[in-house]
């Protein structure tokens, strides 16, 4: 329970900063989209190569990353069926997929894994797996259907274009190239490599600021025009997740003890904040994606204290 709690204090502070910079307008008008572009542009792709180029890449290949794997793809499946049906839109019903399934395993993760799960590399999977597949396939969506514009009706170009969609795009640039390197057994030399930490550095708290500065002058979460939507994300990420790893882990894949109890507290994490931050770069469901992160956020301490109590 002590990392639990401890995880989400360092958070609040971060994200309190940020509201206060909002309330006092610290860094002028251009500030949110200033931090914006430094997280999405520059710190995000800078953290994303240092992390894979040293990544292990063979953890991608265990059965508790593919329940992982399975329990996004459900929820997010779910999502994406409510939004076809409902005719929310590729870029919110995008937008609301990544809230549904995409897990804070940085900045959170890591400390509820070291403390909760007494090791802290047992989130790695579920990061590598986050930036390696979904995170570039989400974007590229945004890309395709023109989200990126700010009108959701760019042009797609020609097939060429669109197949090199992901190369256009920082993220998926920093982490693909991370990825080559990794498996390539690259060394990147120190000079090379140590200004491109020092920058990846700046991507959490870049993001955390961004988030509570958002806050200023909202509304209360779950009350809005998105209010369905929102609920629906928090639904699936706080509950349906966790609940479906529980289901894959013990019914199919025959987990027990420590890797059970491993997967459904990965599972359990909120929405991560960095979806806020592609949210406000595609100018889409920006409302959307700040409550789903916020009402994840509050519910998954209770959730995780939990999941911690029965099966720790």
């Amino acid at each position: 329970m002590t990392g639990v709690l401890s995880g989400f204090a360092v958070i609040a502070v971060v994200i309190g900063v940020g509201y206060v910079l909002g309330w006092r307008g610290t860094l002028g008008e251009p500030g949110r989209d200033v931090l914006t572009r430094l997280a999405f542009s520059v710190a995000g792709p800078a953290l994303l190569f240092h992390t894979l180029a040293r990544a292990d890449l063979s953890v991608l290949f265990s059965s508790r990353l593919l329940v992982t794997a399975l329990s996004t793809a459900a929820v997010s499946a779910a999502f994406v069926a409510v939004g076809a049906l409902r005719h929310w839109g590729v870029g919110r019903t995008t937008i609301g997929a990544l809230c549904a399934g995409y897990v804070n395993s940085g900045n959170l993760g890591i400390p509820i894994a070291a403390y909760v799960l007494g090791d802290a590399s047992l989130v790695a999977p579920v990061l590598l797996f986050q930036v390696v597949i979904v995170t570039p396939v989400a974007l590229t969506v945004l890309d395709l259907t023109g989200t990126g514009t700010g009108t959701g009706t760019g042009e797609k170009g020609t097939v060429w274009q669109r197949l090199l969609t992901p190369l256009r795009n920082p993220i998926a640039v920093g982490s693909l190239t991370g990825v080559v390197v990794s498996a390539a057994g690259w060394t990147v030399p120190g000079p090379v490599m140590e200004p491109l930490t020092m920058i990846g550095n700046m991507s959490v708290p870049a993001a955390l600021l961004l988030f509570g500065m958002s806050l200023r002058g909202s509304a209360a979460p779950g009350r809005g025009l998105d209010r369905q939507l929102v609920l629906l994300s928090v639904a699936l990420k706080s509950l349906g997740q966790p609940l479906v790893a529980w289901v894959l882990a013990r019914g199919v894949f025959g987990l027990h003890g420590a890797p059970l109890l491993d997967v459904v507290v990965t599972s359990a994490l909120p929405a991560a904040q960095n979806l806020f931050t592609y949210a406000s770069r595609y100018r889409v469901a920006e409302t959307l994606a700040r409550e789903s992160v916020l009402l994840s956020t509050v519910v998954s301490v209770p959730v995780l204290v939990g999941v911690a109590t029965v099966l720790g």
